[in-house]
């Protein structure tokens, strides 16, 4: 095999970084290996990962830009070039922004990966404050606001050390088949063949839940008053790290009296989870030190998201597994995101933020990563109300699958004068666009990351080994665009923003003095060691200095600064007359390895390894309508029908469903391309209430 070169990039097929040995010969990709020697996942992959010649080569991959020439939504394109796309792009930007203020221009990104603070970026140097993701308040994001204003940083698990994790709590998280980070279902499976004892908080008995030496099937949405109940029992036992919670905490006494509120055994007539293995998750926990906490996006789909969120995070914090081998781990920081050019979006723009005043943790000046309250856009969109918004530029944005209340997302849409949509395919949200740009795969583009994400103990490269048709990357694109409008987007070409980036890798560690993106292009990727008990020396990055029990940023925004449990707006308790018609409480959280999100369906490799959406069902549920295992049935809300099929498991309680998420189909060749058929958010709502903080809906 003289003739193949073998190079080593990052697999971006979800939030992860796996590495991946790649094999080009006569300028085609012909093998996808894992790397052994790499630092995450250790010669492992996903096979979404090992799919990638499939994306690549893709027949029905977007392969240049096309204008519609039909109704929108009609199907009927043209194609063009690049130079008249940017044209027409900036043509209606200005016109736009000439009529209405830059403020009625929208920006969109799907999930996290390599073009995320870049869309933020391009937004603000656009001089737009409206920039969204559609899981931004429900997805992940919590997690990391939360972790920010309690401990400083968000802080992932630390596999990487020599010690193992003597028990692992799992919260609504199923990452051997799921999650943003895919080397963590490799990790986790390490961990536990060492030894470490496994808690899993679950309405379903998931592929972990099976491992698990104690499940609590809990009930969905009520996680909060679970996290409150098993705090309850650490602090009347005195579980906790008594000499941890002393010196590194702030607000024990106040929590302790909220936590009261929160006993086990009214708390088991909440969430459908016994009262002793309440006490025996507490016990269990805190008797194997260190312990980890892995959590999901489970927690973010309620309307307390940032509550639950904090109350599951206080588990750790309690137990004093912060910052040490095995626990949770302030990242070391080898490198810094992309600026995101805050300073290029006027003060009285930022004011104009949709939402702003309202969900100050996500919209305020002083939030993390201040961005819009997405039902307030979809609001503008569909009445003008508070200002019009009227343009939408969306990258990676499969906005009418990954948004709830299908229907509304549609009809807001639809109402603007001129949306762009740059993906991979033809999703049913570029089937409605007026331009449709071509974008580059995770093979075909140049990327620096710092992983895990907000931590950045590692820094890997992500190379163009090929690029076919004329796809370009979004960061080509907003290179482009900035140079046609005139903005200062700060740099000539992408590989400008990895290099300013590497300048803090030179600066914090001295031994990588010279770095740049070339010379990482060699390297492929470079770690440091992990340094633990950060916080002995300059304390969290809090306001208070410590791990912040009681939130005194919540306080200042005039939030509860304490977790607390509301129940949620439609189950069976909240609205007894809705359950009459509709009985069984709906979950949305299942989730396929073979699938990210919306991504994926056309992949021949996995869709034919699950080809067809799936609704669990209890046997018992599934005899008294007379389903049986394989069924296409219906599942209906008030908000509209759709059909799934049945998979009958006792692994899910009998008042309980769960319906996967994500589902359209490629292969229908209508401009809907199956949208309404098997898409989970036609039944969810977005209505609110919202999330006080956060904004949250669900």
């Amino acid at each position: 095999m003289s003739d193949v070169e073998i190079i080593k990039t990052a697999c971006r097929n979800c939030h992860g970084s796996c590495v991946a040995d790649v094999y080009l010969k006569n300028g085609k990709i012909i093998k996808i290996k894992p790397d052994k020697n790499s630092p995450l996942s250790r010669g492992r992959m996903c096979p979404k990962g090992l799919s990638g010649i499939e994306l690549v080569y893709h027949p029905d991959r977007l392969k240049y830009p096309m204008k519609r020439v039909g109704k929108r939504g009609e199907g009927k394109w043209q194609r063009i070039s690049w130079d008249e796309a940017y044209d027409i792009i900036c043509d209606n930007i200005n016109e736009i922004t000439e009529k209405y203020g830059r403020e009625a221009i929208a920006v969109g990104h799907g999930t996290g990966r390599h073009h995320m603070n870049q869309v933020i970026r391009f937004a603000n140097t656009l001089g737009t404050p409206n920039w969204f993701e559609p899981g931004f308040a429900q997805c992940f994001f919590p997690r990391i606001a939360v972790a920010k204003m309690t401990i400083g940083e968000f802080m992932p698990c630390d596999y990487y050390s020599d010690v193992n994790p003597e028990c692992i709590m799992v919260w609504g998280h199923n990452h051997i088949k799921s999650g943003h980070g895919g080397e963590n279902m490799f990790l986790i499976g390490d961990a536990i063949k060492k030894g470490s004892k496994l808690i899993v908080v679950d309405p379903r008995r998931t592929e972990l839940a099976e491992k698990a030496d104690l499940w609590l099937q809990v009930r969905p949405g009520t996680d909060a008053a679970l996290a409150m109940a098993v705090v309850n029992v650490i602090i009347e036992e005195e579980l906790y790290d008594k000499e941890f919670v002393e010196k590194w905490t702030y607000g024990f006494e106040e929590l302790k009296q909220r936590a009261k509120e929160y006993p086990p055994k009214k708390v088991s007539e909440i969430t459908w989870v016994p009262e002793e293995q309440i006490i025996q998750a507490a016990r269990m926990f805190r008797a194997a030190k260190p312990g980890m906490m892995e959590w999901g996006l489970a927690l973010e789909h309620t309307c307390n998201c940032v509550q639950a969120v904090r109350a599951v995070g206080l588990i750790p914090i309690l137990t004093g597994n912060i910052d040490v081998p095995g626990g949770w781990v302030e990242g070391m920081k080898l490198i810094d995101p992309p600026s995101k050019n805050l300073d290029r979006l006027p003060l009285e723009q930022q004011y104009k933020r949709l939402g702003f005043g309202e969900y100050n943790l996500l919209t305020a000046l002083d939030a993390p990563n201040p961005g819009s309250h997405i039902p307030t856009i979809l609001e503008a969109m569909k009445t003008g109300e508070p200002y019009p918004i009227k343009g939408l530029l969306l990258f990676g944005n499969n906005g009418l699958l990954s948004i709830a209340d299908t229907k509304n997302t549609y009809e807001a849409y639809m109402a603007n004068d001129f949306i762009c949509c740059m993906d991979l395919f033809m999703t049913p949200t570029a089937e409605i666009s007026d331009i449709v740009l071509p974008a580059a795969s995770w093979l075909e583009l140049n990327e620096i990351i710092g992983y895990p994400a907000y931590s950045a103990n590692t820094v890997l490269v992500q190379k163009q080994i090929v690029r076919t048709h004329e796809c370009k990357s979004d960061e080509e694109v907003f290179c482009e665009l900035s140079k046609r409008l005139g903005l200062d987007w700060g740099a000539d070409k992408p590989e400008d923003i990895y290099n300013q980036q590497l300048k803090v890798t030179e600066k914090r560690y001295p031994e990588y003095k010279g770095i740049d993106f070339d010379k990482m292009k060699e390297l492929n990727y470079i770690s440091v060691p992990i340094e633990y008990r950060k916080y002995e020396k300059s304390g969290f990055k809090t306001r208070t200095g410590k791990a912040e029990l009681y939130c005194t940023q919540l306080g200042a925004w005039g939030y509860d600064p304490l977790p607390y449990y509301v129940e949620p707006p439609e189950t069976v308790y909240s609205q007894p007359e809705l359950a009459k018609e509709y009985p069984l409480t709906l979950t949305t959280g299942g989730r396929s390895i073979y699938f990210f999100c919306t991504e994926n369906r056309q992949m021949p490799s996995l869709r034919g390894k699950h080809p067809f959406p799936l609704v669990e069902i209890h046997p018992d549920t599934a005899k008294k309508h007379g389903i049986e295992d394989g069924d296409w049935v219906y599942i209906e809300t008030p908000r509209g029908r759709i059909t799934q099929k049945a998979k009958v498991t006792d692994g899910i309680d009998p008042r309980v469903i769960n319906c996967e998420y994500g589902w359209w189909y490629p292969e229908v060749k209508t401009p809907d391309h199956g949208l309404w058929e098997s898409n989970a958010n036609v039944l969810t709502p977005m209505s609110g209430p919202y999330d006080p903080a956060m904004g949250t809906y669900l």
